[in-house]
C-alpha cells in the first residue's frame, strides 16, 4: 500500500483506474522480490536441492514478526547456530541448517489460512517433499511430538537461544507487568527488606534491606535465597541479577 501511493504521488495520475494498475504493478513487484529474498537467503546458508516453490515462503517470514522478533532473521540465526553446533558435533550440518531455517515456515501463511503454524508449515514441507527430519524440527520445537533426530534436538536448542538473546523478543505488555509483580511478590516475602524495584526492564532487581534487622552475612544469604526462589517460581528470558543493598549512616557533628 505504502509503495503503490508512493508511485501514485509521484505519477501524478490519481484516479480510479490507475489506482488499480498501480496497485497491481506493486504487487507483482513485491512477488518477485519476496521470492528473490527467499532464494537469497537459501543460497546464503548452502542449501543447493531446496524446492523452488519454497523461496515465497522463505521471504514470506520477513514480513512476520513473533514477540517483534523478525521470523525471517530468527530462522536464519537458528539455521546458522544449528549448522556450528552439528559440525562441531560431527552431525549432517546442512540436514541442520535445513530444518533450522524452515522450522517457523508455517507463520509464512498462518494469518492468511487460520489455523496453527505447524500444521501448516508440515503441509507446506509435504508439498515440496521436505525430508521427514524438516518435518519432525516443524513439530519438536513446539514439543507437539518427541524429537527423533539429533540434528532436530539441535535446531530445538538454537531455536530456544535465538528467541531468548537478550532484546531479541518483546513480550506482551500484560506478561511484563505479571513478572515484575510477582519479582515483588517474592523479594517482600523475605523479612527484612525495606524496598524492591526492577531495573533494566526487569533484567535486575534491586533490593534494600533494613541494616538494623539483617547483618552483612545475613544480607549475603539473603540475595542467594531471593535468586534461588525467583529461579524456581519465575519464567524469564535470559538472566535476572539480584542486587542486595545494606546501608548504613553514621552522622555526628563537629561543634
Amino acid at each position: 500500500a505504502k509503495q503503490a501511493l508512493e508511485k501514485l504521488i509521484i505519477d501524478g495520475r490519481i484516479h480510479p483506474a490507475r489506482i488499480e494498475e498501480v496497485v497491481e504493478e506493486v504487487k507483482k513487484e513485491m512477488d518477485n522480490n519476496i521470492r528473490k529474498l527467499g532464494e537469497e537467503t537459501v543460497m546464503e546458508l548452502g542449501i543447493h536441492d531446496m524446492n523452488p516453490g519454497l523461496y515465497y515462503y522463505i521471504g514470506k517470514l520477513y514480513y512476520r514478526t513473533s514477540y517483534s522478533q523478525n521470523v525471517l532473521l530468527h530462522s536464519k540465526e537458528v539455521a546458522t547456530i544449528a549448522g556450528l553446533m552439528a559440525a562441531e558435533l560431527g552431525l549432517d550440518e546442512k540436514a541442520a541448517k535445513r530444518a533450522g531455517l524452515l522450522h517457523d515456515i508455517g507463520k509464512s501463511i498462518s494469518n492468511e489460512m487460520g489455523g496453527s503454524h505447524t500444521d501448516i508449515g508440515i503441509e507446506l514441507c509435504k508439498k515440496y517433499k521436505e525430508p521427514d527430519y524438516v518435518l519432525n524440527a516443524i513439530k519438536a520445537h513446539h514439543e507437539e511430538e518427541a524429537v527423533k533426530y539429533p540434528e532436530v534436538a539441535l535446531v530445538c536448542a538454537a531455536d530456544a537461544l535465538s528467541a531468548a538473546r537478550p532484546g531479541a523478543r518483546r513480550e506482551s505488555l500484560e506478561a511484563y507487568i505479571k513478572r515484575l509483580e510477582k519479582f515483588e511478590e517474592i523479594v517482600k516475602s523475605f523479612p527484612g527488606v525495606s524496598n524492591v524495584y526492577a531495573v533494566q526492564a526487569g533484567r535486575e532487581i534491586r533490593v534494600i534491606v533494613s541494616p538494623s534487622e539483617l547483618t552483612d552475612e545475613q544480607t549475603y544469604e539473603l540475595s542467594k535465597k531471593i535468586a534461588k526462589k525467583i529461579e524456581e517460581e519465575v519464567d524469564y528470558p535470559g538472566n535476572v541479577k539480584v542486587v542486595v543493598i545494606r546501608e548504613n549512616r553514621f552522622v555526628e557533628y563537629a561543634r
